[in-house]
Protein backbone atom coordinates (compact mmCIF):
# COMPACT_ATOMS: atom_id res chain seq x y z
CA UNK A 1 0.00 0.00 0.00
CA UNK A 2 2.76 2.20 0.86
CA UNK A 3 4.73 1.49 -2.00
CA UNK A 4 1.62 2.00 -4.08
CA UNK A 5 1.08 5.80 -2.75
CA UNK A 6 4.78 6.64 -3.25
CA UNK A 7 4.55 5.66 -6.48
CA UNK A 8 1.02 7.82 -7.57
CA UNK A 9 3.00 10.81 -5.70
CA UNK A 10 5.76 10.44 -8.07
CA UNK A 11 3.78 10.32 -10.94
CA UNK A 12 1.84 13.13 -10.11
CA UNK A 13 4.60 15.71 -8.47
CA UNK A 14 7.66 14.26 -10.24
CA UNK A 15 9.67 17.36 -12.02
CA UNK A 16 9.49 18.35 -15.48
CA UNK A 17 12.58 19.42 -16.51
CA UNK A 18 12.39 21.67 -19.73
CA UNK A 19 8.36 21.96 -19.59
CA UNK A 20 6.47 25.13 -19.02
CA UNK A 21 3.03 25.27 -17.76
CA UNK A 22 1.69 25.94 -21.11
CA UNK A 23 3.19 23.32 -22.67
CA UNK A 24 2.38 20.80 -19.90
CA UNK A 25 -1.63 21.91 -20.36
CA UNK A 26 -1.91 21.67 -23.91
CA UNK A 27 1.53 21.88 -26.14
CA UNK A 28 0.28 24.62 -28.58
CA UNK A 29 1.84 28.22 -28.85
CA UNK A 30 -0.88 30.44 -28.75
CA UNK A 31 0.24 31.86 -31.98
CA UNK A 32 -2.14 30.35 -34.34
CA UNK A 33 -3.83 28.38 -31.68
CA UNK A 34 -6.94 28.52 -33.94
CA UNK A 35 -5.20 27.88 -37.24
CA UNK A 36 -6.96 25.79 -39.96
CA UNK A 37 -10.54 26.53 -38.17
CA UNK A 38 -13.29 28.47 -39.02
CA UNK A 39 -15.46 30.81 -37.06
CA UNK A 40 -18.88 31.79 -37.65
CA UNK A 41 -19.43 35.51 -35.39
CA UNK A 42 -23.05 37.22 -35.75
CA UNK A 43 -23.72 41.11 -34.70
CA UNK A 44 -19.95 41.36 -35.87
CA UNK A 45 -19.25 44.81 -37.50
CA UNK A 46 -18.27 46.88 -34.30
CA UNK A 47 -18.38 46.50 -30.74
CA UNK A 48 -17.97 43.25 -28.46
CA UNK A 49 -18.52 41.40 -31.83
CA UNK A 50 -16.01 42.86 -33.82
CA UNK A 51 -13.10 42.56 -31.54
CA UNK A 52 -14.22 38.90 -31.19
CA UNK A 53 -13.72 38.45 -34.87
CA UNK A 54 -10.61 40.04 -34.97
CA UNK A 55 -9.22 38.60 -32.08
CA UNK A 56 -10.35 34.61 -33.28
CA UNK A 57 -9.09 35.64 -36.70
CA UNK A 58 -5.67 36.87 -35.33
CA UNK A 59 -5.48 33.51 -33.59
CA UNK A 60 -5.71 31.59 -36.43
CA UNK A 61 -9.03 31.39 -37.67
CA UNK A 62 -11.07 32.66 -41.00
CA UNK A 63 -13.75 34.30 -39.87
CA UNK A 64 -17.02 35.08 -40.98
CA UNK A 65 -18.26 38.52 -39.97
CA UNK A 66 -22.04 39.86 -40.32
CA UNK A 67 -24.50 42.12 -39.44
CA UNK A 68 -27.73 43.84 -40.77
CA UNK A 69 -26.31 46.19 -43.15
CA UNK A 70 -23.96 45.49 -46.10
CA UNK A 71 -21.87 48.63 -45.27
CA UNK A 72 -21.23 47.79 -42.12
CA UNK A 73 -20.10 44.15 -43.13
CA UNK A 74 -17.98 46.32 -45.82
CA UNK A 75 -16.43 48.22 -43.46
CA UNK A 76 -15.42 45.92 -40.97
CA UNK A 77 -14.43 43.00 -43.72
CA UNK A 78 -11.50 46.05 -45.12
CA UNK A 79 -10.42 46.83 -41.58
CA UNK A 80 -9.54 43.22 -40.90
CA UNK A 81 -8.39 42.51 -44.09
CA UNK A 82 -6.54 45.17 -44.36
CA UNK A 83 -4.63 43.83 -41.10
CA UNK A 84 -4.15 40.93 -43.30
CA UNK A 85 -6.62 38.55 -41.28
CA UNK A 86 -8.43 36.12 -43.00
CA UNK A 87 -12.64 37.12 -43.06
CA UNK A 88 -15.06 36.66 -45.31
CA UNK A 89 -18.62 38.15 -44.58
CA UNK A 90 -22.12 39.01 -45.27
CA UNK A 91 -25.24 40.73 -44.49
CA UNK A 92 -27.45 38.43 -41.90
CA UNK A 93 -30.40 39.50 -40.02
CA UNK A 94 -30.24 36.62 -37.74
CA UNK A 95 -34.18 36.93 -36.92
CA UNK A 96 -34.62 36.30 -40.73
CA UNK A 97 -34.59 32.83 -41.97
CA UNK A 98 -33.27 33.53 -45.15
CA UNK A 99 -30.68 35.53 -44.08
CA UNK A 100 -29.09 32.74 -41.44
CA UNK A 101 -29.28 30.11 -44.75
CA UNK A 102 -27.44 33.40 -46.51
CA UNK A 103 -24.64 33.25 -43.69
CA UNK A 104 -24.13 29.45 -43.45
CA UNK A 105 -23.17 28.84 -47.24
CA UNK A 106 -20.98 31.50 -46.74
CA UNK A 107 -19.36 30.21 -43.80
CA UNK A 108 -19.82 26.45 -45.62
CA UNK A 109 -17.36 28.34 -48.86
CA UNK A 110 -14.12 27.89 -46.86
CA UNK A 111 -13.54 24.52 -46.05
CA UNK A 112 -16.77 23.27 -46.21
CA UNK A 113 -17.43 22.83 -42.34
CA UNK A 114 -17.71 25.52 -39.00
CA UNK A 115 -15.56 25.04 -35.76
CA UNK A 116 -17.32 27.65 -33.94
CA UNK A 117 -20.22 30.13 -33.58
CA UNK A 118 -20.38 33.14 -31.68
CA UNK A 119 -23.57 34.60 -31.62
CA UNK A 120 -23.73 38.07 -30.34
CA UNK A 121 -26.59 39.86 -32.57
CA UNK A 122 -28.76 41.34 -29.92
CA UNK A 123 -31.89 44.10 -30.12
CA UNK A 124 -33.20 45.79 -27.48
CA UNK A 125 -36.08 48.14 -29.17
CA UNK A 126 -37.51 49.30 -25.90
CA UNK A 127 -36.12 51.35 -22.90
CA UNK A 128 -38.76 50.80 -20.41
CA UNK A 129 -40.69 48.75 -17.64
CA UNK A 130 -41.46 44.85 -18.18
CA UNK A 131 -44.84 44.95 -18.25
CA UNK A 132 -45.19 48.12 -20.41
CA UNK A 133 -43.78 46.15 -23.28
CA UNK A 134 -46.30 45.53 -26.18
CA UNK A 135 -46.36 42.04 -27.68
CA UNK A 136 -44.33 43.29 -31.18
CA UNK A 137 -41.06 44.10 -28.70
CA UNK A 138 -41.40 40.63 -26.87
CA UNK A 139 -41.43 38.93 -29.82
CA UNK A 140 -39.05 40.93 -31.61
CA UNK A 141 -36.54 40.86 -28.35
CA UNK A 142 -37.08 37.63 -27.83
CA UNK A 143 -36.69 36.39 -31.18
CA UNK A 144 -33.44 37.61 -32.17
CA UNK A 145 -31.88 37.40 -28.61
CA UNK A 146 -32.89 33.75 -27.47
CA UNK A 147 -34.80 32.12 -30.58
CA UNK A 148 -32.15 33.15 -33.38
CA UNK A 149 -29.23 31.36 -31.73
CA UNK A 150 -30.82 28.27 -31.29
CA UNK A 151 -32.04 28.43 -35.16
CA UNK A 152 -28.86 29.37 -36.45
CA UNK A 153 -27.54 26.50 -34.39
CA UNK A 154 -29.68 23.82 -35.93
CA UNK A 155 -28.75 24.96 -39.10
CA UNK A 156 -25.14 24.93 -38.36
CA UNK A 157 -25.25 21.66 -36.45
CA UNK A 158 -24.53 19.37 -39.30
CA UNK A 159 -21.67 21.10 -40.26
CA UNK A 160 -20.26 21.30 -37.12
CA UNK A 161 -20.29 17.76 -35.76
CA UNK A 162 -16.97 16.15 -34.28
CA UNK A 163 -14.77 19.09 -35.25
CA UNK A 164 -14.34 19.57 -31.72
CA UNK A 165 -16.08 23.13 -32.11
CA UNK A 166 -17.59 25.12 -29.31
CA UNK A 167 -20.36 27.33 -29.38
CA UNK A 168 -19.97 30.93 -26.88
CA UNK A 169 -23.52 32.21 -26.64
CA UNK A 170 -22.93 36.55 -25.71
CA UNK A 171 -25.50 37.05 -22.58
CA UNK A 172 -24.82 40.47 -20.29
CA UNK A 173 -24.22 41.12 -16.71
CA UNK A 174 -28.16 41.91 -16.67
CA UNK A 175 -28.91 38.13 -16.64
CA UNK A 176 -27.46 38.31 -12.91
CA UNK A 177 -28.66 41.94 -11.80
CA UNK A 178 -31.47 42.93 -13.89
CA UNK A 179 -31.65 47.05 -14.91
CA UNK A 180 -35.10 48.56 -14.53
CA UNK A 181 -35.27 50.44 -17.53
CA UNK A 182 -33.91 47.36 -19.91
CA UNK A 183 -37.10 45.47 -18.97
CA UNK A 184 -37.54 42.54 -21.73
CA UNK A 185 -34.34 42.74 -22.23
CA UNK A 186 -33.08 41.58 -19.18
CA UNK A 187 -35.25 38.45 -19.55
CA UNK A 188 -33.73 37.34 -22.88
CA UNK A 189 -30.38 37.90 -21.54
CA UNK A 190 -31.03 35.23 -18.61
CA UNK A 191 -32.97 33.06 -20.66
CA UNK A 192 -29.51 32.71 -22.66
CA UNK A 193 -28.28 31.30 -19.38
CA UNK A 194 -30.37 28.26 -19.24
CA UNK A 195 -30.28 27.86 -23.22
CA UNK A 196 -26.02 27.30 -23.11
CA UNK A 197 -26.81 25.02 -19.87
CA UNK A 198 -29.42 22.71 -22.51
CA UNK A 199 -26.80 23.28 -25.20
CA UNK A 200 -24.16 21.99 -23.02
CA UNK A 201 -26.03 18.83 -22.31
CA UNK A 202 -27.38 18.30 -26.09
CA UNK A 203 -24.06 18.78 -27.52
CA UNK A 204 -21.77 16.87 -25.56
CA UNK A 205 -21.66 14.09 -27.67
CA UNK A 206 -21.18 15.43 -30.55
CA UNK A 207 -18.33 17.03 -29.35
CA UNK A 208 -19.37 20.37 -29.12
CA UNK A 209 -18.56 22.55 -26.25
CA UNK A 210 -21.26 25.75 -25.11
CA UNK A 211 -20.67 28.00 -22.82
CA UNK A 212 -21.68 31.82 -22.26
CA UNK A 213 -19.98 35.38 -22.43
CA UNK A 214 -21.33 37.85 -19.53
CA UNK A 215 -19.81 41.29 -20.43
CA UNK A 216 -20.62 44.08 -17.91
CA UNK A 217 -20.89 47.64 -19.00
CA UNK A 218 -18.69 47.72 -22.20
CA UNK A 219 -18.13 50.91 -23.72
CA UNK A 220 -20.32 50.11 -27.35
CA UNK A 221 -22.96 52.28 -29.10
CA UNK A 222 -25.40 49.02 -28.14
CA UNK A 223 -24.83 49.90 -23.57
CA UNK A 224 -24.68 54.02 -24.06
CA UNK A 225 -27.95 54.34 -23.14
CA UNK A 226 -26.15 53.27 -19.68
CA UNK A 227 -22.66 54.62 -19.77
CA UNK A 228 -23.65 58.12 -21.63
CA UNK A 229 -25.81 58.51 -18.00
CA UNK A 230 -23.46 60.32 -15.99
CA UNK A 231 -26.04 59.65 -12.84
CA UNK A 232 -26.34 56.50 -13.80
CA UNK A 233 -22.19 55.43 -14.53
CA UNK A 234 -20.92 57.30 -11.04
CA UNK A 235 -23.20 55.71 -8.71
CA UNK A 236 -22.48 51.79 -10.29
CA UNK A 237 -18.94 52.80 -10.53
CA UNK A 238 -18.86 53.83 -6.71
CA UNK A 239 -20.73 50.87 -6.05
CA UNK A 240 -18.65 47.95 -7.76
CA UNK A 241 -15.11 50.23 -7.33
CA UNK A 242 -14.76 49.98 -11.04
CA UNK A 243 -11.53 51.50 -11.74
CA UNK A 244 -12.76 51.99 -15.44
CA UNK A 245 -15.29 51.28 -17.94
CA UNK A 246 -14.95 47.97 -19.91
CA UNK A 247 -13.80 47.65 -23.72
CA UNK A 248 -14.97 45.36 -26.07
CA UNK A 249 -11.21 43.81 -26.31
CA UNK A 250 -12.07 42.99 -22.54
CA UNK A 251 -14.07 40.19 -23.85
CA UNK A 252 -12.44 39.21 -27.02
CA UNK A 253 -9.81 36.99 -24.84
CA UNK A 254 -11.91 35.15 -23.43
CA UNK A 255 -13.64 33.78 -26.06
CA UNK A 256 -10.77 32.74 -28.07
CA UNK A 257 -9.66 30.92 -24.94
CA UNK A 258 -13.02 29.47 -24.94
CA UNK A 259 -12.89 28.10 -28.84
CA UNK A 260 -8.95 27.09 -28.29
CA UNK A 261 -8.01 23.54 -26.85
CA UNK A 262 -7.08 24.63 -23.56
CA UNK A 263 -10.70 24.68 -22.67
CA UNK A 264 -11.79 21.53 -23.78
CA UNK A 265 -12.86 20.21 -20.57
CA UNK A 266 -14.94 23.47 -19.68
CA UNK A 267 -18.80 23.58 -21.09
CA UNK A 268 -21.94 25.05 -20.02
CA UNK A 269 -20.29 27.78 -18.11
CA UNK A 270 -21.49 31.33 -18.08
CA UNK A 271 -18.49 33.61 -17.18
CA UNK A 272 -18.64 37.58 -16.60
CA UNK A 273 -16.24 40.05 -17.88
CA UNK A 274 -17.23 42.58 -16.08
CA UNK A 275 -14.61 44.42 -13.58
CA UNK A 276 -16.67 42.67 -10.26
CA UNK A 277 -18.26 40.00 -9.27
CA UNK A 278 -22.00 39.71 -10.02
CA UNK A 279 -22.58 36.66 -8.14
CA UNK A 280 -21.64 33.96 -5.89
Amino acid sequence: MLRAAAWVHWVLFRPCTGLSVRMISSGIDRKGVLANRVAVVTGSTDGIGFSIARRLAQDGAHVVVSSRKQQNVDRAMAALQGEGLSVTGTVCHVGKAEDRERLVATALEHGGGVDFLVCNAAVNPLVGSTVGASEQVWDKILGVNVKAPALLLSQLLPHMENRRGAVILVSSVVAYMPYVELGAYNVSKTALLGLTRTLALELASKDIRVNCLVPGLIKTDFSKVLHKNEAFWNKFKENQRLQRIGQPEDCAGLVSFLCSPDASYITGESIAVAGYSPRL
